[in-house]
């Protein structure tokens, strides 16, 4: 299934300039052990030693990548670059732009494409490719291994984007044979969402969501998808009946009749500007009880201090600040 299929911006949360493709530049990282075998959905590839040029093909496994010190020379352009705006936004997040510096990694798919551009990849002659958080199937898959070793989703993983966020920064972390490192970040993460539910005892008791407007509808997270494990991360409760009527994709799209899914403590609305205006004509919406009892955060996406971009990432790299904002969010 594409991500034109799931929902483009949904997947990132609602072009790019000409990159840097001198990527002989691009500084070596410091090196992991190996051999490591890494068991993914489609098998098992061994990467023998450290790779130097790494392509990403999942949606945001650059951030992954870019935690453990290995600036990709290939990623997925996820959002969308604003018109006439230089560099690419996807680099310039402000829990990314210290780590890229002055890189500019070439794109190998932007959302929304039926699948990566294999002639480019092959270009950039990658010694490994990361394809995690990303619809790949066995076919692409395949395709993928012929130019470089690839690490595709993770082994349990039924759905593509359903996997938890810990899961996927350690099978990264380990495909770069820093699988250790990997846990260390991970556990410091949930250290974060422990102290965040210690220090707000009253989510426990309240049920929350995570939404957008999209295509004139309302459009809820499943509990599954990162943006909904991190409001339960944080402790509120997941609205699960979004799950059933999902049908394994991480959002669905509501009809009129059944708003009263997000009828809920808390809502966590995700859209730039011009969707939240909209929003807040849609009177289904504003008659919601969270929405006349003033339970709702409304989080700028990829404008402003893109809360949004940070929760729909939620990368080793995005989530710190994420989880602070979002935190934020509900005393305001």
């Amino acid at each position: 299934m594409s991500a034109a299929a799931l929902g483009v911006g949904l997947l990132a949360g609602c072009g790019s300039d000409s990159p840097d493709k001198g990527s002989d530049n691009v500084p070596a990282a410091a090196a992991g052990t190996f051999p490591v075998t890494v068991e993914h959905a489609f098998g098992s590839t061994k990467i023998t030693k450290a790779p130097q040029r790494v392509v990403s093909v999942g949606y945001t496994d650059d951030q992954a990548i870019l935690a453990f010190g290995i600036k990709p020379v290939g990623m997925v352009d996820q959002y969308p670059n604003p018109a006439g705006k230089s560099p690419d936004i996807n680099t310039q997040w402000p829990w990314v732009k210290d780590k890229w510096g002055d890189i500019r990694p070439e794109v190998v798919m932007n959302n929304g494409d039926p699948g990566p551009n294999y002639e480019k990849i092959a270009s950039l002659r990658p010694d490994l490719i990361i394809a995690v958080y990303s619809e790949i199937d066995r076919a692409g898959y395949e395709k993928l291994s012929k130019i470089a070793p690839t690490v595709g989703r993770t082994k349990g993983e039924k759905e593509p984007f359903s996997a938890p966020w810990q899961d996927n920064a350690v099978h990264i972390a380990k495909a770069l044979g820093k699988e250790d490192e990997g846990a260390e970040l991970v556990r410091g993460i949930q250290d974060k969402l422990d102290t965040a539910r210690e220090e707000h005892p009253e989510f426990a008791g309240q049920t929350a969501v995570a939404l957008s407007w999209y295509k004139d509808s309302l459009a809820p997270f499943t509990t599954t998808d990162v943006r909904g494990r991190l409001v339960t991360g944080i402790g509120y409760q997941g609205a699960t009946k979004i799950d059933e009527i999902a049908d394994g994709k991480f959002f669905t799209v509501l009809s009129p009749e059944r708003v009263d899914l997000v009828d809920v403590d808390r809502i966590f609305v995700i859209n730039d500007k011009a969707d939240t205006a909209a929003l807040k004509k849609f009177e289904l919406f504003t008659n919601l009880s969270a929405v006349k009892n003033g339970k709702v955060s409304y989080l700028l996406d990829s404008e402003g201090p893109a809360v949004g971009a940070a929760m729909s990432q939620s990368t080793p790299l995005s989530l710190p600040y994420a989880i602070d904002q979002l935190v934020k969010s509900v005393g305001r």
